[in-house]
């Protein structure tokens, strides 16, 4: 079998095991004799005896073909796990193109959600359990190498009698395959079970895997019933009810025929939480900021934050504009913002680059404006799909002539609701361009946080009207900030021409070159003037050491957990994680100084120095590193990866062992 896995790329690979154990990091012992063995429920009405194991944490996986609701599954069982107490991150698992072919391996969409009994901050290292609609979906995680060596596999079996011999000997093959290599394999009568409560089982097994689910992690199945009338709420009670039943159906028939259970200690708050990934976040931040205008066009994977809003924000004022491109959408939203209240433009990579001509716009006129831009994998179309920190550079440098931006990169879903009230504020402030770089991680992973408390201080203030005073001018640059009043138009006395081109104080266009000195001069100034209102970072861990892990945006969580565990085995390793990228927080250069070694941790591209013609003289590094080194005068070390998966705490552990050694 191992001379095959060698020879087949595409083969299967066997778990190996050099002692008498395989030991798990939540502390089950298996003997592989054990785990090789096939697994089949018990005969119905026949119940086994089921064996219940006490966790700190599990990754569990709900994969299928498009269309057959594993991702709602998955986000139905992480609000329960939510609702439950336990620490919950979810992260969808969502093919490239939009409608795959049926049974492809490339095709799995789904969701992972990693429980535990404390707060999770990311989604985790192998999955634990995973429940598969059919074999072809399973082969892509396996290949993908997402799954642990023993991983549960709760598999559908109606494969196994299909009437085309292809397929059943397909299914039959990757099975046998699966078992040799070390997996604990169910076989799951899915569809047979749920043609007992609906004709076509498409529209229901998602919710008898959900019922598994709960039955096999021992969740409140009155919980379960009430999130998924919840999720149904906008259809009919005939759905509602049929979903319902599908989901007893579920639990009924696991608690009859799986052999296990798994038990994770919860800690139930006391403080009222809320459930969302981190669009959703994203459009509330917009609705609490007080911001009344979103202009968009559609574009993945920023468009559920828009979806969100246009069910929302007409029901508090608000309008969301759908441009017909992307060029027209940012345009619109600086018209909106240039008559008085701050607007908001959500997009994403292929979506900023299109935007970018307009941004200068903004810059030049010194109009307040809210960029979103969820990252996603790049070049060109890319992938759409997939996770990356590609965009950094071309957020901060990217527009003819200099064009000064604020940057913010939220680390959480939490922070990702709060960095728009900031982003406003900051917009209208310093009449200035700020853009949100969110990531495709943080868009789709659900997370519990506190509720916010409303704060009336987020909202902006109502538009000024008030006379200007005589003698003012729509540019009149404070010579120490580069601050100067806005001008909103509607306010005696303040007529004036906008334009684009080169302009002095009284937005008269000038090519003059002290005058445009001038100009350039005060844009710039702004960013020191925001810097000097910002508070140092603070360091994860000790403030000296042998290394600092430096990162930003959605790899924060996995980061931490592994400097975490390092802290914990006695490593003098410390993190430190930057929320603000333009401009940089003061104390970074007194926090470097305290530290033996320096590397920067990302999404995004950099060479390896290993690779045979990379040299210190045509080494790419990554993109905060290079910010890093240019500002700081550092020798900051780099690694990334832009595999389009989230990072992963494993990953994180092996780059700074490597680091220390």
């Amino acid at each position: 079998r191992r001379r095959a896995c060698r020879s087949d790329p595409n083969a299967v690979r066997p778990f190996r095991s050099r002692t008498q154990f395989y030991t798990s990091k939540v502390g089950i012992i298996m003997a592989p004799d054990d785990i090789i063995k096939p697994n089949k429920p018990a005969a119905n009405g026949n119940h086994v005896n089921r064996v219940s194991a006490r966790l700190k944490e599990h990754i569990v996986e709900i994969i299928s073909d498009s269309g057959e609701g594993a991702q709602k599954c998955g986000q139905s069982f992480g609000s329960i796990v939510a609702q439950m107490g336990h620490g919950v991150w979810t992260v969808e698992i969502i093919p490239a193109e939009i409608r795959p072919p049926a049974r492809s391996v490339a095709g799995a969409s789904g969701n992972r959600i990693r429980i535990g009994e404390k707060r999770v901050t990311n989604g985790g290292n192998e999955t634990d359990l995973v429940v598969a609609f059919n074999e072809q979906v399973l082969l892509g995680r396996v290949r993908s190498n997402e799954l642990k060596p023993g991983c549960t596999i709760l598999l559908e079996s109606m494969w196994r009698e299909d009437q085309n011999p292809s397929i059943k000997n397909s299914y039959i093959e990757t099975y046998e395959q699966l078992v040799a290599a070390g997996y604990r394999v169910y076989e799951i009568p899915m569809e047979e079970e749920c043609h007992k409560h609906v004709t076509d089982s498409r529209r229901g097994k998602n919710m008898f895997a959900l019922g598994m689910l709960c039955s096999s992690y021992s969740l409140d199945l009155q919980i379960a019933r009430d999130q998924v009338a919840l999720t149904f709420g906008k259809k009919s009670a005939a759905i509602i009810k049929t979903n319902i039943e599908l989901l007893e159906a579920g639990f009924a028939w696991a608690e009859a025929n799986l052999d296990f259970r798994y038990q994770i200690p919860s800690a139930k708050t006391t403080e009222p939480q809320i459930v969302v990934n981190g669009n959703t976040a994203l459009a509330l931040g917009v609705l609490a900021s007080g911001m009344d205008i979103c202009a968009m066009y559609p574009i993945t994977p920023a468009t559920s934050a828009s979806h969100y809003l246009s069910d929302a924000f007409e029901k508090v004022g608000g309008i969301v504009h759908q441009a017909e491109d992307e060029i027209a959408a940012c345009a619109f939203a600086i018209g909106a913002s240039y008559a008085g209240k701050c607007t908001v433009t959500i997009t994403s990579g292929p979506g900023y680059s299109l935007k970018q001509e307009a941004i200068g716009l903004a810059v030049m006129g010194e109009i307040p404006l809210v960029v979103v831009n969820v990252m996603r994998g790049g070049p060109s179309t890319g992938q759409p799909t997939k996770t990356e920190q590609g965009d950094l550079m071309t957020t901060i440098f990217g527009s003819h002539g200099d064009a000064p931006k604020v940057v913010i990169a939220p680390g959480t879903i939490e922070e990702c609701f709060y960095s728009v009230i900031t982003a406003r504020k900051i917009a209208e402030t310093f009449n200035m361009v700020v853009v949100i770089l969110s990531d495709a991680n943080l868009a789709t992973s659900q997370q519990p946080f506190t509720r916010p408390s409303f704060d009336e201080a987020w909202l902006a203030p109502p538009i000024d009207q008030s006379a200007i005073p005589r003698g003012a001018k729509p540019y009149d640059w404070d010579p120490k900030t580069g601050l100067a009043r806005r001008f909103i138009p509607g306010q005696p006395g303040g007529m004036h021409t906008l334009t684009g081109l080169a302009h002095d104080v009284n937005s008269h266009v000038a090519y003059d070159a002290e005058i445009n000195q001038q100009g350039m001069r005060a844009r710039s100034l702004k960013l020191a003037a925001l810097q000097k209102t910002l508070l140092p970072p603070t360091v994860f861990g000790d403030p000296t050491g042998d290394l600092l892990v430096i990162g930003w945006g959605s790899t924060k969580g996995a980061i931490e957990e592994a400097v975490e565990e390092f802290r914990e085995e006695g490593k003098r390793v410390s993190s430190l994680h930057l929320t603000f990228i333009q401009p940089m927080p003061p104390g970074i250069k007194e926090i470097l100084a305290g530290f033996k070694k320096i590397i920067t941790i990302e999404n995004n591209w950099s060479d390896d120095p290993n690779d045979e013609i990379i040299d210190e003289t045509n080494r790419r590094y990554s993109a905060l590193a290079m910010l890093l080194r240019s500002r700081y005068l550092f020798d900051i070390d780099c690694w990334s990866e832009c595999r389009g998966t989230p990072l992963k705490p494993n990953t994180v552990r092996r780059v700074i062992l490597e680091a220390l050694s």
